[in-house]
């Protein structure tokens, strides 16, 4: 089984709306760990999207310096 790409925007649109449930106490408790779980990896991969592109941007403004 292949996973999709999720984009930043996408992960982070996911994290606000499981806070927003987790807010509303919409969640069952026997999901409210699964949720926490996913918000965890969501933040993970958003941060590493976020160092890559600061990585990128930084070798960019290297090369123009050069």
């Amino acid at each position: 089984m292949t996973k999709k790409k999720i984009s930043y925007t996408e992960a982070i649109e996911e994290i606000e709306q499981i806070l927003q449930q987790i807010e509303n106490e919409e969640l069952d408790v026997d999901d409210l760990s699964t949720k926490v779980k996913r918000v965890s990896t969501l933040i993970k991969l958003c941060k590493e999207k976020l160092h890559k592109t600061e990585e990128e941007v930084e070798n960019i403004l290297k090369d123009i310096d050069e």
